[in-house]
């Protein structure tokens, strides 16, 4: 039976009577961690031996054990975890042989000659403390899935055709390649080495269901809630094979709800839009796809897609879109990276060039607690920090420590909202079915 067909049956399924059961009665609700950019605290630069006031690995790995600990009223753990990527922040390459054989040049940028200097404390440091941190959550026995971010790449560098302007007042930048010069990435074989195909993470799990590129966009699957899911780690900006790849995935696991998350995909006002300065499908669009053409070529052209993560673009954001058959797909940022609230609280002062605090992280990520088990399926979004022990809604000092920095055009109230929340599953029933 064709998959819109079975969609259509199971609709008239709940009609005749899911929405007669009460919520109680049905599977019990479950949660998903999204663990948004931990570039920061895992950065061999944010601890106090190279003279920053807290050590950020600590609060990355207090985070990830928070994560493992995490229990809801059965006791159970939590049903899944997604990184979005950016698990580190340095590379160890200038350039890939690849991007390299196929003439990609290189030209010095004043803007980011601190973030772009290679270092082999990338695999000493920032490579064995990620490690550390999930291997947190495989003890616990919590499965997971992380997608590369641009500074998981082996090399990161300014793209020679897109010179940066030195000649201008600094405050006169703006975030635009005519101003600081374009990015662009290559290689994955330090993010393989951690979470590739073959690494203990994944080797023999039987809920690593798939991989391309060793690893580099890869699948699971878990079961909660009275449903199995599928979910798929793309790589950023995906080239055409793995979108391909991903397809073939879905088809293996044909209605199955899906869930995909990948790097870069929505920016901060919820367009699907790069950050135009590391905008790779600008730079090598034979190898990578805009966030729209991804939407195009896969996210809205399968019904089992009904949710999107991403992080990459500092701060929050969502939306909702009809897919091709109507079906409503759930797009959701989150990238906490740039917050420093924890720093200055240990005495970290401002960071001079961006005026603002030095970014770290301070603990945050997502909750996302889903109840599938009633008439009306939904999930509700938290954000939580495991630094401050709080949720952003009960934190009464969230929108000033934050806002300022990541949405000032937005009102407190409005602030808050963007990281406590509903997503109203409306047609979940009619594409996916009744719990089993």
């Amino acid at each position: 039976m064709p998959l819109v067909s079975r969609f259509l049956l199971a609709a008239a399924v709940v009609m005749l009577g899911a929405c007669a059961t009460p919520h109680g009665d049905g599977p019990a609700p479950f949660t998903i961690a999204v663990i948004p950019d931990t570039q920061n605290m895992v950065s061999y630069k944010q601890q106090t031996g190279e003279g920053f006031a807290l050590d950020g690995a600590a609060q990355f790995l207090h985070q990830m054990q928070t994560i493992a600990d995490w229990r809801d009223a059965q006791g159970a753990p939590l049903a899944f975890a997604v990184g979005v990527g950016d698990v580190w922040q340095h590379q160890t390459l200038e350039m890939d042989e690849e991007h390299s054989a196929r003439g990609f040049e290189s030209i010095f940028n004043p803007y980011f000659a601190q973030e772009l200097a290679v270092t082999d404390r990338v695999l000493t440091d920032e490579v064995p403390t990620a490690v550390e941190g999930y291997s947190l959550l495989a003890a616990a026995g919590i499965p997971f899935g992380v997608a590369p971010g641009n500074h998981d790449h082996d090399a990161m560098w300014s793209v020679a055709g897109y010179p940066p302007r030195t000649d201008i007042d600094p405050r006169e930048l703006r975030m635009e390649p005519e101003y600081l010069g374009m990015l662009h990435i290559g290689g994955l074989d330090n993010f393989r080495s951690a979470f590739g195909s073959r690494s203990a993470f994944y080797r023999d799990r039987p809920w690593y269901v798939d991989y391309i590129n060793g690893g580099g966009s890869s699948a699971q699957v878990f079961t909660a809630g009275g449903y199995t899911f599928l979910h798929i780690a793309l790589e950023m900006q995906p080239a055409d094979d793995v979108i391909a790849w991903a397809h073939a995935v879905i088809d293996a696991h044909a209605g199955m709800p899906t869930i995909v998350s990948t790097h870069d995909y929505l920016n901060t006002a919820g367009e699907r839009l790069a950050n135009p300065i590391v905008d790779l499908a600008r730079v090598d669009p034979e190898q990578h796809n805009s966030a729209q053409q991804l939407w195009e070529k896969l996210l809205s052209r399968r019904d089992e897609i009904f949710l999107v993560l991403c992080g990459h673009q500092h701060a929050q954001s969502r939306r909702v879109d009809a897919n091709v058959n109507g079906f409503e797909v759930h797009q959701v940022l989150a990238d906490y990276q740039g917050r420093g609230q924890s720093g200055l609280d240990a005495g970290q002062p401002m960071d001079p060039r961006m005026r603002m605090p030095k970014g770290i992280g301070d603990g945050w990520f997502r909750l996302m607690t889903f109840e599938l088990g009633g008439a009306a399926p939904r999930v509700r979004v938290r954000t939580y920090s495991s630094h401050y022990d709080s949720y952003s809604s009960d934190l009464g000092s969230y929108a000033a420590w934050y806002r300022p920095y990541e949405q000032r055009h937005m009102t407190d109230a409005e602030f808050l909202a963007g990281d406590d929340f509903v997503l109203e599953l409306r047609d979940f029933r009619a594409r996916f079915g009744a719990p089993r």
